[in-house]
């Protein structure tokens, strides 16, 4: 039985593929299916987004589907960009867009703790729809650092280490990282789903 991961973004289909044993299921994504729109990531949360890329494309290719959505929450910011973290600058931003804003919002600004979410969500054929979260606490520093990663990783400090996320070996990376442990989560959680799909 083949599995789907909900994503057209080739940085994160590589974490997933580095982080995730997938017991010898068949794994695809979204390139697969050209001819499926983007999914229109319109919810409020992260969760729903997760869930509702889940569903639809669940739903567009009668498949298993996994999807996420991850944010970065910056304390003196209200939770900001949260939800918005990919197109925090505006549609068709870049990541180097976000993260001068995210330098910009926070200048002068003394507390720079944050943490990075991400809420994971499988959709199976005719149920409803399950998720896990992961998440890791840092800080936003002051310059960017770092050339590994994507989106805000060359600010992210993770708490125990002098090292971004953009400047940590991929390795390292992939083991702590919020996405690793919302993978981690639904390795285990969900152990008996992907056994089952395996048959």
């Amino acid at each position: 039985m083949k599995l789907v991961i909900a994503t057209r973004n080739p940085h994160k289909l590589e974490e997933i593929h580095a982080i995730f044993n997938f017991q010898g299921l068949e794994v695809c994504s979204a390139f697969d299916f050209p001819h499926i729109p983007d999914v229109v990531e319109d919810g409020d949360t992260l969760e729903a987004n997760a869930i509702k890329k889940a569903v639809e494309i669940c739903q567009a290719t009668g498949l298993p589907a996994l999807a996420d959505d991850s944010g970065l929450e910056v304390e003196a910011l209200n939770g900001e960009p949260g939800v918005y973290s990919a197109r925090w600058s505006g549609e068709g931003c870049t990541y180097a867009d976000n993260n001068k804003k995210l330098l910009r919002e926070l200048a002068g600004n003394p507390n720079r703790r944050a943490r990075f979410r991400t809420v994971i969500a499988l959709a199976l054929p005719g149920e409803k729809p399950l998720t896990v979260e992961g998440s890791v606490q840092g800080r936003i520093i002051e310059e960017l650092r770092g050339n590994q990663g994507f989106g805000y990783d060359p600010l992210f400090v993770p708490d125990g280490y002098n090292q971004t996320f953009a400047e940590l070996p991929a390795e390292v990376k992939n083991k702590i990282s919020h996405r690793a442990r919302a993978l981690n989560a639904a390795s285990n959680v969900w152990t008996h789903f992907f056994q089952g799909l395996e048959k």
